[in-house]
């Protein structure tokens, strides 16, 4: 987002808590992107007062979320106020299809991006998430995703959090600055890596960093522009050259 696209997520979060506060009545944002989340929890803490705030995408580690912000008597029941479902798709599992297939195919029917949540897929069957009013539709109008035949269900409970799969990628840096850490994830020179630091290409933490002196810790998502995206998900120690050993987890 640029500084007009945030001022305008701003209003949004603002109009939310208004009417919120108003109503009585929880409210629900469209599915958000990561940075958005980031941004939504931020102005949340800062701005929400008494109400109450959650972000939820499905299952605990959603990349793409939904914020709702309620009445504190509301707390109880909110997980199930989302207006979401969890669409199921089988098929044969000589049927390679992608997150890609599934998402061109909800796109072909004029959905926009932010009523689709995440979607993983596995072997020989897929779940997405997606709104109320995108169920309906996608229910109603697909059959096959690209070629291939699909059986759908909405009332399965989502069990595919463990398929996101990694590739491990681990060495040795000279510190946990960014550009060396870009480095050794997309098998770059610490040079070439500054360039692509300097040209704005990679994000931490959802949010763009020009800096290639910006200090990691564990727990780090870097996005490089090109290459993928990975996790700082551990470090272990030094060389006795002084070098820090870490590892990184590459999304395939």
């Amino acid at each position: 987002m640029d500084d007009r696209s945030d001022k305008l997520f701003a209003a949004r979060l603002e109009d939310m808590t208004a009417l919120c506060e108003r109503d009585g009545a929880a409210q629900f944002s469209s599915f958000l992107d990561e940075r958005q989340c980031s941004v939504a929890e931020a102005w949340c803490r800062r701005n929400a007062g008494a109400l109450g705030y959650m972000l939820y995408g499905g299952y605990e580690d959603a990349r793409r979320r939904i914020l709702a912000v309620y009445p504190d008597y509301f707390a109880e029941y909110i997980t199930e106020a989302f207006p979401m479902k969890c669409l199921t798709f089988t098929y044969r599992s000589e049927d390679k299809l992608t997150h890609r297939d599934f998402l061109g195919s909800f796109m072909a029917q004029q959905l926009k991006r932010e009523v689709i949540g995440d979607i993983v897929v596995g072997d020989g069957i897929a779940q997405a998430f997606v709104t109320d009013v995108a169920a309906k539709l996608i229910g109603s109008s697909v059959t096959k995703i690209g070629r291939v035949g699909v059986k759908l269900t909405d009332n399965e409970p989502f069990r595919l959090e463990n398929a996101q799969k990694f590739q491990e990628i681990s060495g040795t840096v000279a510190s946990l600055r960014l550009d060396c850490a870009v480095g050794l994830a997309a098998h770059l020179s610490r040079e070439k890596a500054a360039v692509l630091i300097r040209s704005d290409k990679v994000d931490v933490n959802h949010f763009t960093v020009s800096s290639v002196s910006h200090e990691l810790k564990e727990g780090d998502i870097l996005s490089v522009r090109g290459c993928g995206r990975f996790v700082l998900s551990r470090i272990d120690g030094s060389t006795k050259k002084g070098r820090i050993h870490i590892n990184l987890r590459k999304y395939i």
